[in-house]
């Protein structure tokens, strides 16, 4: 309950002093727990339930509609004091950031956002362009009691150029023309957002091989500094060179750019695997060895060295690649390795928050209600970094010992609806008895 306290009156503190200010602040704070307990999905109809009966929070229907539409939520200001309130964002000195994107599907025509988007990952039985919103995402990767948790920390919605060239209703915001931008000068804005707050800080990018390349590397550089870094993936037909070599007094001509060519990827992986050593490396939640092979190589993609990892399989192989030369191979691989976390923060965003689910219309109530669906991910893991104690795991799986984000939620969950719970903010009685919600909590168990 006081981990709740602490986490959630820096953000009431953002609202004004005034009188509507005081309400929007304490309907924000338990529409925020609303999203977080997990009885139901959070379509808006939901919240607006779980903010009556498990809250007593007596609220006008059509204000609250009107307050998950409004334009009044100061989203920046909330945001950048969250970011304050991760307890040790750091990992070895850097910021260590996943970037990737993901689709919500949708079914109504005039949802903001929404147009036909590539479904990359869709099985044979579904549509390869789905209707549904495209989100571009960064994650705080944390490691919280043992494993690996992406922190939702930024966010913007892709719309694409043709959508936005044939003046779509739903592309709209307040009848205004929004202007295009791809996904990588998205990343772009939401990374240099981030080295402005945590300002001298070195930031690490892990994505995968879309996004890692100098699409996303040369603005954010230009616009962040040396502090930035990559670390992602390469393909099998990047050509890799040797380091510039040294140019000898009096030797005509200009300065080279690039040593000379060692070949492909591929190439080089088949020359490398009889040269592969052994590695003991925390990856996927288990200590594991693999056989790598490391060298340091020019790009002429991203016009800068980079250290490249071999990591060989039986079968197969995978090569990453970083533009910091300071780290070191375990970190190379085991940062790449927890990338994953973010796909598992999608899943956590989509399903079990229920961010997929909402069918709202207006665009300022889709932004709201996405706002709400991730800070309310990132306060959850948050929320588990603040504990005391490791969680146990409720629901035991062969191979996972990890506690997971439905664990959380169901602390969090007796927290909030605890009978000491007004030390957060001021509400009326509960309308629920307490063994009615015990009876909830064991059926969601």
């Amino acid at each position: 309950m006081f981990i709740l306290h602490d986490i959630l009156k820096p953000l009431q503190n953002e609202f004004s002093s005034s009188k509507l200010g005081n309400q929007r602040s304490r309907w924000f704070v338990y529409a925020l727990l609303s999203f977080i307990i997990p009885f139901t999905s959070s379509i808006s109809s939901n919240i607006f339930r779980c903010m009556h009966a498990f809250f007593g929070i007596d609220i006008n229907k059509r204000k609250f509609y009107t307050f998950m539409a409004s334009t009044k939520l100061p989203w920046d200001k909330l945001w950048s004091k969250l970011w304050n309130n991760i307890p040790e964002p750091l990992t070895d000195g850097r910021l260590l950031v996943a970037l990737d994107d993901f689709i919500n599907p949708k079914t109504g025509k005039k949802i903001f956002g929404c147009s036909h988007i590539f479904d990359h990952a869709a099985k044979s039985n579904q549509t390869k362009y789905p209707w549904a919103q495209n989100v571009v995402l960064v994650g705080l990767l944390k490691s919280i009691k043992g494993r690996w948790a992406c922190l939702p920390l930024a966010h913007r919605f892709y719309l694409p150029q043709n959508a936005i060239s044939s003046k779509l209703d739903n592309m709209n915001i307040s009848g205004k023309t929004p202007s295009f931008k791809t996904k990588l000068e998205q990343a772009a804005d939401m990374l240099a957002q981030l080295a402005h707050h945590f300002d001298g800080v070195k930031i690490l990018c892990t994505c995968d091989s879309w996004f890692g390349n100098n699409g996303l590397f040369k603005p954010a550089r230009k616009r962040i500094g040396n502090l930035f870094n990559l670390l992602s993936r390469l393909r099998s037909n990047i050509v890799l060179y040797s380091m510039l070599p040294q140019k000898l007094p009096g030797q005509p001509g200009r300065p080279r750019k690039y040593g000379n060519r060692l070949g492909t990827c591929a190439e080089m992986a088949a020359t490398f695997k009889a040269q592969a050593s052994k590695l003991r490396v925390f990856l996927y939640g288990d200590y594991r060895d693999v056989m790598i092979y490391s060298t340091v190589v020019m790009l002429k993609t991203l016009k800068c060295p980079v250290r490249v990892v071999w990591v060989f399989r039986k079968t197969q192989w995978v090569a990453l690649f970083s533009t910091d030369l300071d780290l070191s191979i375990k970190q190379i691989i085991e940062y790449y390795g927890a990338r994953w976390k973010i796909e598992s923060g999608f899943k956590e965003i989509k399903q079990e928050i229920g961010s997929s689910k909402s069918q709202t219309r207006n665009a300022h109530a889709v932004i709201t209600h996405i706002n709400f669906s991730m800070m309310a991910t990132t306060i959850i893991w948050i929320y588990g970094a603040r504990l005391e104690n490791t969680p146990e795991r409720r629901h035991k799986v062969r191979g996972r010992n990890s506690f997971a984000f439905s664990d959380l939620r169901h602390i969090i969950t007796k927290a909030a609806l605890s009978e000491d719970f007004d030390a957060v903010c001021h509400s009326h009685p509960k309308s629920l008895k307490k063994y009615f919600i015990d009876t909830l909590l064991r059926m969601v168990a």
